[in-house]
């Protein structure tokens, strides 16, 4: 297992800190009335990569950082990605020269807003943890028929929308919209009452792509991850999933951790995708490993408590299919992928009923509640309850974190139709 590298900045050798030299994940950040600027987490602090490169300090061969977005780093393809990487850990290895100049770039990290990193170009999300597939099936068709006939042959998704891609720390409004249980003889318009997240990952691409690419292709052309929370109203999905799958269930809000974790800092933590019930295609074939090993949890803090709940503990390795398998089907038909392409990975679950990756399985649609550390209870959230994800590779003496994933459940917006 790789060891942690050490940097001049004393933060950064701290073994709990989420952000070593080894990570230095990308990020958007202003402070106080500054404007937005591209930075790298450190330690306690974020270096302000816009303002070397305007210095001259950082060269990629032309400007890429001065967009407040890393979609021209990202469209520059893996040799600068690379490059930039290499240049920042000489500028901030122990020992280094000039870390004068280099120390007036760093800002610290509790003084500064983080913003979304990127630019969303399309989302697609996907559903390809077994143990969620598994469990939600059996709710809803019994466990003889839980996984559809196609599950094991191909990586299911639905194309979601970019507009609700939101930042940590941005509020959820609780959706709205026809509603019918099963007991009803008409839908009716209201609120959700069965307001759920969904622990997953997300998977950016760099390098665009036109037709069909391989695996391998696939798995070059990510340039890193985030983790990812696709919030889902499960009474609105419930009543009109069907023929064509989610829609309005789904596109109340996405929130992404503010960190985009390149593939280079998480190469040590690679790991393989389980045995195969079924024989893929020849296409969905890995090269090599393309899972990760990262320790996942999720937390809940109802409004004006003191204290968090853990209600999940997972894995990202858990997953059937990679980002790289998803990515590669994506493309099949033909379909373009561009710089800046979200790919949700399906919600993580594990086996056990502590490695639920959301509320609907931890409670089993409602049927059996979590009591939290507070003493509620929950199936589903309530307004004013908070919620995070949180995400590590865990090395030898570091790890390799993706900062906070959080967002408060605000009520319902008031309408004259309920």
């Amino acid at each position: 297992m790789t060891k942690r590298m050490a940097s001049w900045v004393a933060s950064a050798n701290n073994t709990e800190t989420e952000f070593p030299l080894n990570n230095l994940p990308y990020g958007v950040f202003s402070s106080g009335d500054s404007d937005k600027c591209c930075g790298t987490a450190l330690g306690d602090f974020v270096l302000n990569v816009t303002q070397l490169e305007l210095d001259g300090v950082i060269d990629l061969g032309e400007p890429l950082l001065q967009s407040a977005a890393w979609n021209p780093v990202m469209a520059a393809g893996p040799t600068v990605w690379a490059k930039l990487r290499q240049s920042l850990i000489d500028l901030l290895s122990e020992g280094s020269a000039d870390q004068a100049h280099i120390a007036a770039a760093l800002v610290p990290l509790d003084q500064v807003t983080l913003h979304l990193p990127f630019t969303v170009a399309e989302y697609t999300d996907f559903y390809a943890g077994r143990h969620h597939a598994t469990n939600v099936g059996t709710m809803f068709r019994g466990p003889d028929n839980a996984l559809p006939p196609n599950w094991l042959h191909i990586p299911i998704g639905y194309n979601g929308r970019t507009s609700s891609v939101v930042a940590s720390g941005t509020d959820i409004i609780r959706p709205s919209g026809q509603l019918k249980g099963p007991h009803d003889d008409v839908p009716r318009f209201g609120p959700s009452q069965r307001f759920d997240i969904e622990l997953e990952m997300g998977a950016i691409v760099g390098t665009p792509s036109t037709g069909l690419i391989s695996v391998a292709q696939a798995d070059d052309n990510i340039f890193g991850y985030v983790l990812l929370n696709d919030w889902s109203a499960r009474d609105i999905q419930a009543w009109e999933y069907q023929p064509l799958g989610p829609f309005q269930a789904k596109a109340t809000a996405t929130t992404i951790s503010p960190w985009i974790v390149t593939k280079e800092a998480l190469e040590p933590f690679r790991t393989s995708t389980p045995p195969r019930e079924k024989e893929l295609l020849p296409y969905l074939n890995e090269p090599k490993p393309l899972l990760y090993d990262i320790a996942l949890t999720v937390w809940l803090q109802p409004e004006g408590a003191d204290r968090a709940t853990t209600i999940c503990r997972t894995n990202y390795n858990e997953m059937y299919y990679s980002f790289a398998q998803q990515l590669a089907h994506h493309t099949s038909a033909g379909c373009p992928m561009r710089t800046g392409d979200l790919l949700g990975s399906g919600t993580i679950s594990g086996p056990e009923k502590a490695n639920r990756g959301s509320l609907l399985e931890i409670s089993w649609g409602g049927k059996e509640p979590i009591t939290l550390d507070t003493g509620e209870t929950r199936s589903f959230l309530q307004d004013g309850d908070l919620i995070g994800l949180h995400g590590a590779a865990l090395g030898a003496d570091y790890k390799i974190g993706f900062g906070p994933c959080v967002g408060r459940v605000m009520a319902a917006i008031p309408s004259g139709y309920w």
